[in-house]
């Protein structure tokens, strides 16, 4: 029986110790995440993204960003570096090009070549005929590892998001590692970077973000409005002067991803994860979230998934809201209008999701 007890006691205090000890590749900080907001106010709890329809991707996944070019062809970048190009209906599906990375953000330059932040390899140009060049994948000697969105602006110059100067996809383990432990860490190591074509140069415009996400240009771009996902909120960065950048949407009910302005002025958003309260409980315990690392990975508490899509005036007025509280289409990163159609973004979606465009802007926050 003593050699029982005696055994149970040396497991027990091994399995303390590897809690305890064992090294992570986080040096968490601690931070005061404000109370949840749930769902309330303009973003209540709705069933406007449900019953979305699909366009099939014969074997691809994660529509991560989907895109209009100027020949009027829809775009979208999914996994294996791939970018699909077809039809609005999807008709037509072909692959336009491979990076060998992994796109996640991408716009067009004047001249109709798509820019694309590319996890692994930096801010790319793909040219009309798929040939890929990468135009920049350091900042003063600093690399960036983790170029996650892209907005072009009309004199040509790009404006991109570097997630995570802490963990890379392409030395963290791929995207979704390199992304939880960023988040997990919360040393806000994120940037918004801008890269000049005519002088071919890249400088940081703005530092300091937890996980820095989708970026959209205002309309006089003066300005980027920048998504934070490891604190769920939406930035305004001047562009102009010494102005500082400041908190325009703040304390959301999910993690935003991707921005992509709509029409009409608005700017839309995808909440790629409802807010977890029990990962909120840990923000201010940095040696809680070491532990948690050392676990596995099904004892997380992970958000569940949660279809949720809106859409925000310059002035940070909410005025549109999709929401699926099933998740049946996974990890909405956001939205592409046209006309007469929104093509629902995903991280990992099997299919391109879209649905008709409420004719009644109002009636989407009814």
């Amino acid at each position: 029986m003593k050699k029982t007890l005696a055994g149970l006691a040396l497991v027990v205090i091994a399995l303390a110790a590897y809690l305890a000890l064992w090294p992570v590749p986080v040096e968490p900080a601690g931070w005061p995440a404000p109370p949840a907001p749930g769902y309330t106010g303009p973003h209540a709890a709705n069933q406007r993204l449900a019953g979305l329809r699909h366009i099939d991707l014969k074997g691809e996944a994660g529509p991560e960003h989907v895109a209009v070019g100027p020949n009027g062809k829809l775009y979208t970048a999914v996994d294996g570096g791939k970018i699909l190009r077809m039809n609005p209906d999807g008709s037509g599906q072909e692959v336009f090009a491979r990076t060998g990375g992994r796109v996640l953000g991408f716009d067009f330059d004047a001249a109709g070549q798509l820019i694309g932040a590319d996890a692994f390899r930096g801010l790319v140009s793909i040219a009309v005929d798929g040939m890929v060049t990468v135009l920049t994948d350091q900042v003063d000697g600093d690399p960036i590892r983790f170029a996650d969105a892209v907005a072009v602006a009309r004199n040509g110059r790009i404006y991109f998001t570097d997630a995570s100067t802490r963990f890379g996809a392409r030395e963290g383990g791929g995207i979704m590692e390199a992304s939880m432990l960023e988040l997990i860490e919360q040393s806000a190591s994120g940037r918004v970077l801008e890269y000049d074509p005519a002088t071919k140069k890249t400088r940081v415009i703005a530092r300091g973000f937890s996980f820095a996400n989708g970026i959209a240009l205002s309309r006089d771009e003066q300005a980027l409005f920048m998504a934070e996902t490891g604190r769920f909120r939406i930035w305004m960065v001047s562009l102009q002067g010494n102005t500082p950048a400041r908190v325009l949407l703040d304390n959301l009910p999910g993690y935003p991803d991707n921005l992509l302005r709509g029409m009409d002025g608005k700017i839309w958003v995808g909440l790629v994860k409802p807010r977890n309260p029990d990962a909120d409980n840990l923000s201010d315990k940095p040696f809680l979230r070491k532990v948690i690392l050392r676990l596995p990975r099904a004892m997380w508490p992970l958000p569940k998934d949660h279809g949720h899509v809106f859409a925000f005036t310059e002035d940070g007025k909410v005025v549109a809201d999709l929401q699926d509280r099933s998740g049946a289409y996974p990890e909405t990163t956001s939205v592409t209008e046209t006309p007469d159609r929104l093509y629902i973004q995903s991280l990992h979606g099997k299919t391109l999701a879209w649905m008709p465009k409420p004719t009644n802007q109002a009636s989407q926050l009814k």
